[in-house]
This record gives structure tokens, C-alpha cells and sequence, in this order.
């Protein structure tokens, strides 16, 4: 039976030991603090490992077949390198992976040094939603242009009680939920020209937002978002044949060539509803060993320039 260490007790951990609880495996959940172990224990009935990875891994556990990551967004890098540095082969580390380019670069030479898969976990990309679009996208021949939108609502993020850097880095540590999940289904960006002005009290680099570009598919595409304004998340991919609309991106809806109706698509999107939505087939994936349509940590490495760009990031 496989063995997974789940690293981190907040609320997304929640969502995956709801998924674990159901898939043929044992876990642990190694935690940090006090107050987030017990919030955990009461809201999943699943006892919760105190100290932090450090500590845990102190204590010299035997070692499991996968880890995942799922600590705030400022120790994603460090808790995966002293997971690599244990040993550990199999490793899912929540969005975006790190915070700056020399992480993902470390990690990619790290990961190979250590002969370790690491998968970044863009749960959008398992969505029924998304399954369906890519298999009407191939039926039609691929994409010829595609367009998305990534506004954040200032008005809920500003209040919350994150820390300085997280928030300062909200377009890559939230906002390439979006863009991740069009240049998977459109094609990553061959040319890119990307404008942006404005900045937030939280996000100083940056609050409004366009580009457009070619994708590597030969795909035209574009983008906007402004997050001073009005708007919402939004992904559209168009074939010879169709429009295809991800908007909400839990469900998807069509129009076909020559007509103005877009009509919502049937689709089985049980896992999606019974979980948080392309929870279930992410993890069983991974777990299974089935790495396709995965961001592994080189693709991910890659894309940290072109995020740079878009959001105005220096990089320091």
C-alpha cells in the first residue's frame, strides 16, 4: 500500500485528507503549530503530526512512496528541498511551487540530482469541465486563438490576514491558477508582449494587465485583467468549429460556429462536486504513478520568466 506524508494542516489539507480517506493508501499529517493541528483534527477527524517537517524528519521516519506539500505559499520551496533532501521520489507540491526563479531552478537540478519526480498541483487542469473541453478541442483539430482573464477581487484580498510577501506575489501564487490552466489547453507562449501599470497598497507591482501573444500550438492569444475594477476568472478556446467557455471553469459552455446561443455542456462531473473539484483525479494520479497533464517543477521553471513579465515582478 502506498504511504503518503501529507505536509501542512490548513484548509486545503483538509480538502485532501477527504480525498485520501477514500483512496487506497495510508498518510500521515505533519503540521506545524498547535492551533492549526487541532483545527484540523476537529474539522477532518484525522490526528495531526505537531512541529513542522523539521522536526519531523528529525525523529528519522521511515520513508513513504509520495509526499505532498501543502504549506503556505512562502514555505513550498524549503519544505519540498528537505523532503528531496530525505529521499523522498514522488512529491506534489501545491501552486506555485516557490516564489522566485532560483527555487525552481534549484529544484529542477535537485530533483534530477536526486532522480525524484516533482509535480506542481494545478487542480484546474483535472477538472471534468477541462477533460471535456480537451477532448471537443482534439475532435475539432486544436486551437486557433484563445483569450482569458485573471481578476482578483481587491476588495476581499486586500483585508485578509496574509503575510506581506504572499500578497505581494497574489498573480503568481493565485492568479496562474488561470493562466496555467489556458496555456495548457492553447499552448505555452512561443512570443509574448505584455503591458501592465497601476499597483495595489498589497500588489505594488502591478493591478491592471494585458498581453497578448502566439502560443507554441501556433495559437493567437490574449489576456486581460484589472484588479481595480469589476470582472471575474475566465478562460475561452476557439476551434475551426467552436467556442468554448470556462466560466464559471467548473462548468463549460459552448457555441457553435455560425450562432450566438452558448449552451452549457453536459458533463460527469461527480468527483468534482463529491470534492474540491479536480482534487480526486489530481491526487489519485499522482499517487498512481499517471504524470500526464501534471506541471512538473521543469515546466514550471520555465514558465517563472513569462509569470515575471505578466505581473511586473522583479524577481528579488
Amino acid at each position: 500500500m502506498k504511504e503518503i506524508w501529507l505536509i501542512g494542516a490548513g484548509s486545503m489539507a483538509y480538502d485532501y485528507i477527504k480525498v485520501l480517506d477514500v483512496l487506497p493508501c495510508s498518510f500521515t499529517v505533519v503540521g506545524r503549530g498547535e492551533e492549526s493541528a487541532l483545527s484540523c483534527e476537529k474539522e477532518t477527524g484525522c490526528s495531526v503530526v505537531t512541529g513542522g517537517v523539521e522536526t519531523f524528519l528529525a525523529k528519522k521516519p521511515a520513508l513513504p512512496t509520495h509526499a505532498i506539500v501543502s504549506v503556505g505559499i512562502d514555505k513550498l520551496y524549503e519544505t519540498t528541498k528537505a523532503l528531496l533532501a530525505y529521499g523522498i521520489k514522488e512529491i506534489l507540491v501545491e501552486k506555485p511551487g516557490g516564489m522566485f526563479e532560483k527555487e525552481f531552478d534549484d529544484l529542477v537540478n535537485t530533483s534530477r540530482t536526486q532522480g525524484a519526480h516533482v509535480l506542481i498541483a494545478y487542480n484546474r487542469r483535472f477538472y471534468a469541465s477541462v477533460l471535456k473541453a480537451r477532448e471537443l478541442i482534439e475532435k475539432d483539430g486544436g486551437v486557433s486563438s484563445f483569450n482569458f482573464e485573471f481578476t482578483e477581487w481587491a476588495h476581499i484580498i486586500g483585508p485578509l490576514e496574509k503575510a506581506k510577501e504572499i500578497k505581494a506575489k497574489w498573480f503568481l501564487g493565485n492568479s496562474t491558477h488561470v493562466v496555467d490552466l489556458a496555456f495548457f489547453l492553447g499552448g505555452k507562449p512561443k512570443d509574448l508582449c505584455s503591458f501592465s501599470k497601476g499597483g495595489l497598497e498589497w500588489h505594488e507591482a502591478s493591478s491592471v494587465f494585458s498581453g497578448a501573444g502566439i502560443s507554441d500550438c501556433d495559437a493567437l492569444f490574449s489576456y486581460q485583467a484589472n484588479w481595480e475594477s469589476a470582472g471575474r476568472w475566465s478562460v475561452e478556446m476557439l476551434t475551426r468549429e467552436h467556442k468554448l467557455i470556462l466560466r464559471p471553469m467548473e462548468k463549460l459552455q459552448i457555441q457553435k460556429r455560425g450562432t450566438v446561443t452558448q449552451d452549457f455542456v453536459e458533463i460527469d462531473d461527480t468527483l468534482d462536486t463529491e470534492f474540491k473539484p479536480g482534487l480526486m483525479l489530481q491526487t489519485k494520479r499522482f499517487i498512481e504513478g499517471d504524470h500526464r497533464d501534471f506541471c512538473t517543477i521543469e515546466e514550471q521553471a520555465k514558465m517563472m520568466p513569462v509569470y515575471n513579465k505578466m505581473a511586473n515582478y522583479s524577481d528579488q
